[in-house]
């Protein structure tokens, strides 16, 4: 037995980086801009919201490694084998939001190193150095240079992010608002932030694919194919580290910044800027290091995550869709071309719109809640099918909790577009 132990934690720990890689990418605009946002906004009273969200879509990101594990393939591969219904259908949502999604993260990140190094640069050349210094960390398309960035990086995040949060817990209470300035959910507007809010909460259901694939990178890295619940353990520390950081970014905005009286910018990169001001106004200027670090290594691991996501899952929709031109799955120059363009349309991006792209996120994050419905079936039919190992299918608790997420995701996306249409 004694044996035993030291194999399975050797085995645990050849797995451990997808699901990092997932958390990284998750925890950026939904947490430090969304969740501070819901606690600033609303108080404690959108708690409920991320919980739920993050429990009923849980199983349809689990789906990912899950696949990839029992098939050996990634879920790109699993879609077409599906039919062309669900490929284009994922094709048509990674196209029509990868560009607004990216410009989106970097922008943020850009603004935060600004204040972080205090050079005064344009927000656009701090995107044009953050998108460099990612392309320069990934160019290689070694999966070992992002494993190994983020693993840091996750550390910082997770550190400053408790002592952030310590402080504000000892030294921060929540200010109180007369109940009739309360802000409601239950408004045009409420609504609207809502779905945003639980959109990308705690990341689209899409990205499940990216999951597939980085799970197929580890297995190339370490020459390892996990069982399926060493993989699981690496998505569930990922996962439940994300909705718990997602909690704790929402119960920073509730104790230090509700009821302050301060208009909120819908700006991300401004909104940044204030939430750093009115956590050291209330905290102290010796709080400055930590949340500025917490901010930085937040958007920043979002931004390189989110830069080699794109490229990676590009490449093997076209290796997928189109085998006699693209057949070489190990194809690293495509990958290089696909991450230089991506990253400089995403600058053009920033360039045209300036700051109207935050409307793009906010479409971007509405459209990834409504679509999610049927991406949850998607994902959901492909890991219940014949060609899935039975013994690698979900268990009868997680088809159930699949089948209520499908039924909450629907209710809401159903909900949104009937306060549109009635109160709008």
């Amino acid at each position: 037995m004694n044996q035993h132990k030291p194999k399975r934690w050797e085995g645990i720990k050849r797995s451990l980086g997808p699901g990092l890689l997932m958390a990284a990418a998750a925890i950026g605009v939904s947490h430090l801009v969304q969740s501070t946002r819901a606690g600033a906004t609303y108080g404690f009273a959108l708690v409920w919201a991320v919980i739920l969200a993050n429990f009923f879509k849980y199983p349809f990101l689990e789906f990912g490694p899950r696949y990839a594990i029992a098939t050996g393939e990634s879920m790109i591969e699993g879609y077409k084998r599906l039919g062309k219904w669900a490929i284009g259908i994922f094709v048509v949502f990674t196209i029509g939001t990868m560009f607004a999604v990216q410009a989106a993260v970097t922008i943020v990140s850009a603004s935060l190193a600004a204040e972080l190094t205090g050079l005064a640069l344009s927000p656009l050349i701090w995107s044009a150095i953050i998108l460099a210094i990612c392309i320069l960390l990934l160019l290689s398309g070694q999966y070992s240079a992002l494993d190994g960035a983020i693993k840091l990086i996750m550390v910082v995040l997770a550190v400053s992010t408790v002592v952030a949060l310590g402080a504000a817990l000892i030294q921060g209470e929540q200010q109180t608002m007369p109940a009739n300035l309360m802000p409601s959910i239950w408004t045009v507007g409420g609504v609207a932030f809502l779905i945003a809010l639980m959109g990308w909460m705690p990341i689209p259901i899409d990205a499940a694919a990216w999951h597939s694939l980085w799970t197929l990178e580890r297995v190339k890295q370490t020459k390892y194919r996990p069982k399926l619940k060493e993989s699981l353990i690496d998505f569930n520390i990922g996962y439940i580290g994300a909705a718990v950081l997602a909690l704790g970014f929402l119960f920073l905005g509730a104790l230090v910044m509700f009821g302050s009286g301060e208009e909120y910018a819908s700006s991300g990169t401004v909104f940044a800027g204030q939430l750093i001001g009115l956590y050291t106004d209330s905290l102290g200027l010796w709080a400055y290091p930590i949340i500025i670090i917490c901010a930085f290594t937040t958007m920043f691991s979002t931004t390189l995550t989110v830069t080699d996501a794109y490229p990676r899952v590009s490449r093997r929709m076209l290796e997928v869709l189109i085998p006699k031109t693209f057949n070489d799955r190990d194809n690293l120059r495509l990958y290089r071309i696909l991450l230089v363009v991506i990253s400089l349309i995403s600058l053009g991006v920033l360039y045209f719109l300036g700051d109207q792209f935050t409307l793009m996120v906010d479409l971007a994050t509405t459209l990834s809640f409504l679509t999610a419905p049927v991406l949850a079936y998607i994902n959901y039919r492909l890991v219940t099918a014949d060609h899935v190992p039975h013994r690698c299918q979900p268990k009868p608790w997680l088809k159930w909790l699949s089948w209520s997420g499908m039924l909450f995701l629907t209710g809401f996306a159903l909900l949104y577009i009937y306060w549109q249409i009635v109160f709008s």
